[in-house]
């Protein structure tokens, strides 16, 4: 039978995804597991206002969304003190990377990240025939000045750093981002991606200036906000910029409920503050859970722990093995050196409990099986 006549760089391209999500693992293992800490998700959940509006907007969800956005913009504009102009919406951070790229990458382009930075830029990147150029991380940060150097040396039209950074959770306080910003090559764009911001410390964000054509950032109600089942994020840049997204995106990529969820998560200030609080405290359980099993928790602006097992590896692999195989679910860097930690979702007592219990014999099992 004839097949689909696929592009010559669809037909190249391997048929993955940047992640296995917990629910492939739980079917391909038989069993769920206890503790779903691996995803980043912000395991305390949205505010109830927000499940509120969620079951309020439910028996609407026979209509098309707003393919404008409207009042989640207006409510964006006026909480960052901005015009709507300035602010896009889409399918989160993930969906507007997409969109991004479409925008200005084509075959061959140069595009420049850190190695073991976030991978679906990378996807989107390789989707779209774009060429990747890396820079590897510094003690253990993305590394602002050797990104603008390289961007100039390949004459890069992206430029991709994460501030607080996932994987590792670690940091540049706004001055540096501001700094980065102000070298960004002539015909480059900074992607400044800020999904964990909330998170973190204030210092951590530089001004936002809209009127400079050079940035672009990202935010997200996935994190901090308890929403990503919702797929809601959106960007904020020049207006013209923004403007330039009605020519590619999907119009009614974010749903009519979804819409209602984001509105509702940003009014609800009150509860963000209070999961904030919660985060930063399942932090300071997730640094002493480590240090009580020898291990050593990195410091953290995110909603997640990077913990170094203090070997290579292989090691962090074995361990994180021996957490799945107790039902724990977690995640690890992919790229040395950064891979001899794994990675773990800030969460109720409850889970953490149960994390606790199991990583002292699944550290046990890494020894034993090296």
């Amino acid at each position: 039978m004839p097949r689909p006549r696929y592009t010559p760089l669809v037909d190249s391209l391997p048929a993955s995804v940047p992640f296995v999500g917990p629910e492939t693992q739980e079917r391909a293992r038989g069993a769920a597991f206890t503790a779903r800490l691996g995803a980043n998700e912000n395991i305390f959940g949205p505010s109830p206002k927000v499940v509120t509006a969620i079951a309020d907007a439910a028996s609407g969800a026979w209509m098309y969304g707003d393919p404008e956005n409207h009042d989640l913009r207006g409510a964006l504009a006026a909480h960052h003190g901005v015009s709507p102009e300035n602010i896009v919406v889409g399918e989160g951070i993930d969906g507007l990377l997409g969109y991004l790229v479409r925008l200005v990458v084509g075959e061959g382009d140069p595009v420049v990240t850190s190695a073991g930075a976030y991978p679906t830029f990378n996807y989107h990147v390789t989707g779209f025939g774009g060429t990747i150029h890396t820079v590897p991380y510094r003690d253990d940060h993305e590394d602002p000045e050797a990104l603008i150097a390289k961007a100039a040396e390949v004459g890069a039209k992206l430029i991709y750093i994460a501030n607080p950074d996932n994987p590792m959770g670690s940091w540049h306080e706004g001055d540096v981002i501001s700094g980065m910003i102000n070298t960004v090559p002539e015909g480059s764009l900074l992607i400044l991606d800020e999904a964990y911001c909330e998170t973190g410390p204030a210092s951590l964000m530089p001004p936002l200036d809209v009127t400079d054509p050079r940035v672009i950032r990202m935010r997200t109600f996935s994190k901090a906000y308890g929403l990503a089942g919702m797929r809601v994020g959106y960007a904020i840049a020049q207006a013209d910029l923004i403007t330039s997204f009605n020519k590619i995106r999907n119009h009614f990529g974010v749903g009519r409920v979804a819409q209602a969820a984001g509105l509702a998560a940003l009014h609800d200030q009150a509860y963000l503050t209070k999961t904030v609080e919660r985060i930063a405290s399942a932090r300071d359980r997730l640094a002493e859970i480590a240090t009580d099993n020898g291990l050593t928790a990195l410091p953290s602006a995110t909603n997640f722990v990077t913990i170094d097992c203090g070997e290579d590896g292989d090691f962090a692999r074995a361990v994180l093995a021996g957490l799945l195989a107790r039902n724990i679910f977690a995640r690890m860097p992919f790229v040395a050196p950064q891979d001899r930690c794994i990675r773990v979702s800030c969460a109720p007592d409850p889970d953490l409990d149960l994390f606790a219990e199991a990583l002292p014999e699944a550290i046990q099992a890494a020894r034993s099986s090296g």
